[in-house]
């Protein structure tokens, strides 16, 4: 998921990319791009470094900082701020979701309205259990990070959630990685929380942009329709006309 704050910090886009988008892996040919992580890990450009500049290849837009977070670390934050409240389109029922073994572990949510605490929303926003498929994930995905904002917000937890920043950082070491420091990632929460809600922007790279491709291998992916491609990114990314005055 790309976060992009314009350079006048007054609206933010956020884009889903699907992970099995088929791109080019700078240095090791074409892949799925969730697969750009591993690759950088193994051949010593280290993990984060490569995924963000495969991300910022097929987009053609700069990636400067890239944020990992395991599923503990997903639910230790979804927690932290008492958990999020969502409206549920479709109801959900995935009988063959993962425990934290070998077995399963069956999730239901009916449509509605709802309040998830953090082992909730991790299942929220990891199944795949819809017609949509992983389309409709990342769409939820989304949804979750505007609710985590606007829990925030409306409760006015920032002050606190700064205070406890340093015990949070230290207690989740082991469970996310970053190329931003604590006060960079502080800063970033202070500036987005001041802009509006209606400024800002939300959209996936889905079927409007893709199709279905099996590769010579067999694998199933996702390949990019060009000009639709640089239509969504053109329409999301373009600077906004008082800012294009400004320059």
């Amino acid at each position: 998921m790309l976060f992009h704050l314009g350079p006048d910090a007054r609206h933010v886009v956020v884009l889903s990319i699907p992970r099995d988008l088929y791109v080019e892996i700078p240095g090791h040919g074409p892949g799925r791009i969730n697969t750009a992580y591993a690759w950088g890990e193994q051949d010593g450009t280290g993990g984060l470094a490569l995924a963000r500049h495969t991300v910022s290849a097929t987009l053609g837009i700069p990636v400067h900082h890239a944020v990992l977070l395991d599923f503990h670390a997903f639910v230790t934050l979804i927690d932290a701020i008492g958990g999020v409240d969502v409206d549920v389109p479709i109801a959900i029922a995935d009988p063959t979701y993962p425990d934290s073994d070998i077995g399963y572990e069956p999730f239901s949510l009916p449509a509605g309205q709802h309040h998830l605490d953090g082992a909730t929303a991790l299942k929220y926003a990891r199944t795949r259990a819809t017609y949509g498929g992983d389309f409709d994930r990342t769409a939820r995905q989304r949804q979750l990070a505007l609710a985590v904002r606007d829990r925030i917000t409306s409760l006015d937890l920032l002050p606190d959630l700064i205070a406890q920043s340093p015990q949070l950082w230290a207690a989740l070491q082991t469970a996310f990685e970053t190329d931003l420091t604590l006060a960079e990632i502080v800063d970033l929460a202070v500036v987005t929380s001041r802009i509006p809600a209606d400024q800002i922007a939300t959209a996936g790279i889905d079927q409007s942009c893709t199709r279905a491709w099996v590769t010579p291998g067999g694998a199933s992916v996702l390949v990019a329709d060009s000009g639709a491609m640089e239509a969504l990114i053109t329409a999301l990314f373009a600077p906004p006309p008082a800012a294009m005055a400004a320059q």
